[in-house]
């Protein structure tokens, strides 16, 4: 089972500062590297250290740019569809450098004091060519990053694409990427994937971010803060702000869109035992600011209610199709499930004129909807996917094994909600015992089943 994360943003967050404090938690710098290894796209090393930041020890994770790709924009910078050249230049620079590392006055000053001649003109054309978010996803596609961390990516910049594109009065498919900045988000972004797709994280509690006040200056002038970006990622998301004694800016785009598209809940449970925490270091120094993201593993303490469980929400996804072949449906499924699926089934269903057809239903967490129905409409005729989020409580379970004359056999724990436990024997373990013994399913089945009852009747505390 998955395990909970709690981010504690009491000093705003960022994407090099999610990083930093999943690497702290534990997640594996040496996989991480790899991973950002085969990414198609370069010019860029990391660097992980330790730093001390208000007196905390923390873990500082930075994206450093070698001399050809280096600018001063140290991030992404967004380009949308109706600005001409001269324009495009200055586009955005703010919203998207990372808030926590880099100076915004001493950016935005370089950025004017080039003079705008032909020559200049043409070398700044040379080193900044554009991205767009189906650039970004192919980006991602390309890399050897697990199906999972790969959705997780895909999610973030999907949530950036949609709130850039409202403040710009363009679409989501229109919003270009700056190619310099765009290799510190990349980078950014799908690290974060990558780390919690290692920590084996699922769900994801983020009651509330810390923003300051006061306005940033940038290439169109003076921006208030928070910048439009955050602000309409908070309001499509229901992501609760609360202002802090800070001037400046403690959200960046990057790290609103990583809330916006990963979390699963905004409440912390009535009691919890800590597993272990991490701190990622900001770049910059507030006054009345630790300056850390501080990420905590959590697990809901026990209680006497032994099987309440777990409550959290889960996305739906759900189309019709009338002209998918058996095999195709077959195909989708195992590619879902692959992907991070909690579960993907069709159905026989009845459609208009008497045409049988199937209705395919997903169930999966809400961060990784965008890239599955992208498989979805890779794989299959739909044209349409009705989405839905849904509660969903869980019983507690834990995996477990049992020893039968066929073999150890693995098997799952279930908590019932009066404290007794139920032991399922777990499929591909028992095909396996069959393999193994030259026995029959159901004699592997009956004998494990036995075994795990007398293992494990009374309550949860017993077992």
């Amino acid at each position: 089972m998955g395990k909970t994360l709690y981010l504690d943003c009491s000093s705003g967050i960022s994407g090099d500062m999610t990083v930093a404090a999943l690497l702290d938690l534990g997640a594996s710098e040496q996989h991480l590297r790899e991973a950002l290894s085969s990414l198609p796209a370069h010019g860029f090393d990391v660097a992980v250290t330790r730093v001390r930041k208000s007196g905390l020890d923390a873990c500082d994770f930075d994206v450093r740019l070698d001399a050809a790709h280096e600018n001063h924009d140290h991030d992404m910078a967004w380009l949308y569809g109706h600005l001409d050249a001269s324009d495009h230049e200055h586009a955005h620079e703010h919203e998207h450098a990372r808030e926590h590392e880099h100076d915004h006055t001493h950016e935005h000053e370089h950025a004017h004091n080039h003079e705008h001649s032909a020559e200049h003109d043409h070398a700044h054309h040379h080193h900044h060519e554009h991205r767009s978010l189906a650039d970004v996803c192919a980006i991602i596609d390309a890399s050897a990053m697990s199906e999972r961390a790969k959705g997780l990516a895909h999610a973030v910049f999907g949530k950036l694409a949609e709130a850039e594109a409202k403040a710009h009065g363009a679409t989501p498919e229109t919003v270009m990427f700056h190619e310099v900045g765009a290799v510190d988000s990349i980078v950014d972004i799908c690290s974060v994937a990558i780390c919690l797709d290692d920590l084996d994280v699922t769900e994801v509690i983020v009651p509330s971010l810390a923003e300051g006040h006061g306005t940033i200056r940038c290439a169109h002038g003076i921006m208030p803060v928070p910048v439009p970006a955050v602000v309409n990622l908070c309001q499509a998301a229901g992501i609760a702000l609360v202002p802090a004694p800070v001037t400046g800016e403690l959200v960046t785009p990057t790290g609103a869109a990583i809330v916006a598209a990963l979390r699963t809940g905004n409440a912390l449970p009535a009691s919890y035992a800590i597993e272990r925490v991490g701190y990622g270091a900001g770049k910059r120094a507030y006054e009345n600011c630790s300056g850390v993201l501080r990420a905590v593993l959590i697990a809901s303490a026990g209680s006497d209610d032994a099987g309440d469980g777990d409550r959290s929400t889960v996305t739906k996804l759900e189309c019709d199709l009338d002209d998918c072949t058996g095999e195709a449906l077959s195909r989708v499924i195992e590619l879902l499930m692959a992907a991070g699926a909690r579960e993907a089934h069709a159905i026989p269903i009845v459609m208009k004129k008497g045409r049988p057809g199937h209705q395919l239903e997903v169930i999966c967490d809400g961060e990784l909807a965008p890239a599955l129905e992208r498989i979805i409409f890779e794989n299959t005729t739909t044209i349409g996917i009705r989405s839905m989020d849904m509660r969903r409580h869980a019983l507690p379970r834990t995996p477990d094994g049992i020893e039968t004359p066929y073999g150890r056999v693995a098997t799952k724990l279930v908590v019932m909600p009066d404290g007794r436990v139920r032991a399922y024997p777990e499929y591909s373990s028992v095909v396996e015992a069959c393999e193994r013994a030259g026995a029959s399913f159901q004699d592997v089945f009956r004998a494990t089943q036995a075994a795990a009852d007398a293992g494990h009747s009374g309550d949860a505390r017993e077992a």
